[in-house]
């Protein structure tokens, strides 16, 4: 890195309790160009959020006070739409598909890399400012979804489906390239703005959700496919509206092929009651 940032205005406010990890997560941040504010409680992290305005927020999971989930949920309840990157030594896919649900744009597993972590604020920052820039009317539909590019908004059979940012700027890219193989690295550096020096599985755990909300089957998907060690794709239709036949063969018959940590979001999704949603 080299000690200045493309947005060196940008606040970033840091949940996190343990004393010797905010501080040098703060350092190397402020190091970057960054604004720093700390937060070592869920109920001051939420204040300072909620008065400051941050452009950007690091959640650690496990607070003192109460837990990173209830505070997400808080600020998403509240309208707040700042991207939140969670850190978390919870390593379980459930976890990170339930942050995904109340709205958390990405995950870092502790241990991390510096580089790692500064990669992926860095991204989510330019998806932030990326998304703030109006776009020309797109409409796209596939089966019983339609899609509105510059309104952000998704209906299954006429009812809105609400996606989180990082699911439909997926469900965006899959479409706009319709029919196409897109890899999980392309997809990673196109949605996720991550560079190569980045791994991650995201792009499985916000397919799984995209497939519980929008398939009729997500065991089975007929448009949302993966193809097997290759990438994914949105199915062609037919004339009568319907996905090509080909696409299940492509997809060697979807979630049955799809890749182990794919197949497992997927699950975990399925598995999930309502009532553990509630932190």
């Amino acid at each position: 890195m080299s000690g200045s940032t493309s947005t060196p205005l940008a606040t970033i406010l840091v949940i996190e309790d343990n004393a010797l990890m905010a501080a040098g997560i703060r350092s190397n941040l402020e190091f970057e160009g960054y604004t720093v504010l700390l937060a070592d409680t869920g109920e001051e992290g939420l204040r300072l959020a909620l008065e400051a305005k941050p452009s950007l927020v690091i959640l650690d999971v496990m607070l003192p006070d109460t837990d990173g989930f209830r505070v997400l949920r808080e600020l998403r309840e509240r309208g707040h739409n700042v991207p939140v990157l969670m850190l978390t030594a919870l390593g379980e896919e459930a976890d990170k598909v339930r942050g995904f649900r109340f709205g958390a744009d990405d995950y870092v597993t502790k241990p991390f890399g510096l580089m790692e972590l500064l990669a992926r604020v860095a991204a989510l920052l330019r998806r932030a400012q990326r998304d703030s820039t109006p776009v020309a009317s797109e409409q796209h539909q596939f089966g019983s979804v339609q899609v509105d590019i510059a309104t952000r908004t998704v209906t299954r059979r006429g009812a809105e489906v609400a996606l989180r940012p990082r699911e439909f700027d997926l469900l965006a890219a899959l479409l706009r390239r319709r029919g196409s193989l897109l890899s999980r690295d392309t997809l990673l550096r196109e949605v996720w703005g991550y560079g190569d020096q980045v791994v991650s599985r995201t792009v499985d755990t916000h397919l799984a959700e995209l497939r519980r909300k929008l398939e009729d089957d997500p065991a089975a998907p007929q448009w949302l496919l993966t193809v097997r060690k290759a990438g994914y794709r949105l199915a062609m239709a037919t004339a009568s509206g319907a996905p090509m036949a080909e696409a299940s063969d492509d997809s060697l018959d979807g979630a049955q092929d799809a890749d182990a940590d794919a197949a497992a979001a997927a699950a975990a999704a399925r598995r999930t009651p309502a009532a553990r949603e509630r932190p």
